[in-house]
């Protein structure tokens, strides 16, 4: 006889090629219960922690769990989103499932994306449905992914092509997502994954909206404030523009913000963020190629205008 009971080899579990990374900061006892949700999931996935830099002894408390398929990664200061690069380079499997410390994935979730990135070698990226809060109320990027205006790419894929999507909601190849850098160290937080996106289908990597792979996020109490995040967000809108986006385009971008800064604080600061970042940002400009700009403006012009 054989099979686990007596000793012989155990079948894979649907979905164990897949390991979630959280990057965390100040968030012990919600890490905790994300971490549990997560490691009592049927797919059993590993776990790698990122924490940036925290000073309630988050990476502490990870360690004190004594789970070996929970692993922390300690920062001696916050690196923003790029920590999640860390975790995707330390882990050991084909594909990497993205979480925060507020958010986890639904049973069956990380093997319906992990079937689909196997029956589709070129899919780089899945952006799964959130559904957010107590009530489970969809989150509207995902009316935005199923209404889009990009039109299909030359492979089938199990979903609509996306050009965005949310970081906590995300499943990656961890080849693709290493090939291109991963998140960008010049913009740090919010509005990361356009320009991830962006070097993804640069780089022929295929990426789509799958409503059966899906993600809950319940908003942290403790989130940044409104004003932060918005200012963080404009900011963030220049800089990818002068990243990959035509200079004109980044110059219009870039003037907007200016006309707006001296009416408003969030613009104000976040105009002062562009350009300490902009040399950088400079530095590191690589525009799209025609294919991949002509979906980006489709994006631009389906979306609705933002307000500095």
């Amino acid at each position: 006889m054989t099979g686990p009971s007596a000793g012989g080899p155990r079948a894979p579990r649907p979905g164990a090629g897949t390991t979630v990374v959280i990057a965390t900061r100040d968030r012990r006892d919600e890490l905790l219960r994300t971490v549990a949700r997560l490691r009592a999931l049927p797919e059993e996935p590993e776990v790698i922690v990122v924490d940036n830099g925290s000073r309630d002894g988050t990476a502490d408390a990870v360690r004190a769990l004594g789970d070996p398929g929970t692993t922390v990664l300690g920062l001696a200061r916050n690196v923003g989103a790029p920590a999640r690069n860390l975790g995707v380079a330390a882990a050991r499997t084909p594909y990497v499932a993205f979480s925060d410390d507020d958010s986890w994935w639904e049973p069956g979730s990380l093997a319906r994306a992990a079937a689909e990135f196997d029956a589709h070698p070129r899919l780089g990226l899945i952006a799964a449905r959130t559904l957010v809060g107590a009530a489970r109320d969809p989150d509207p990027i995902n009316a935005a992914m199923t209404d889009t205006p990009l039109p299909p790419g030359p492979r089938p894929l199990p979903g609509p092509p996306v050009l965005g999507f949310l970081a906590c909601a995300a499943v990656v190849r961890r080849e693709a997502f290493l090939s291109v850098g991963g998140f960008s160290t010049v913009l740090f937080f919010v509005g990361e994954e356009r320009l991830l996106a962006y070097d993804l289908a640069a780089a022929g990597w295929d990426r789509c909206h799958v409503p059966g792979v899906v993600a809950v996020h319940d908003p942290s109490p403790r989130r940044q404030g409104a004003g932060a995040r918005r200012s963080a967000e404009l900011r963030n809108t220049v800089l990818t523009a002068w990243l990959r986006r035509p200079a004109a385009l980044a110059a219009r971008e870039t003037a907007r913000l200016a006309a707006a800064a001296p009416g408003d604080g969030d613009a104000r600061r976040a105009l002062a963020g562009a350009l300490r970042r902009l040399p950088a940002a400079l530095a590191r400009r690589r525009p799209l190629p025609p294919p991949v700009e002509r979906a980006a403006g489709l994006i631009d012009r389906h979306a609705p205008e933002p307000v500095p």
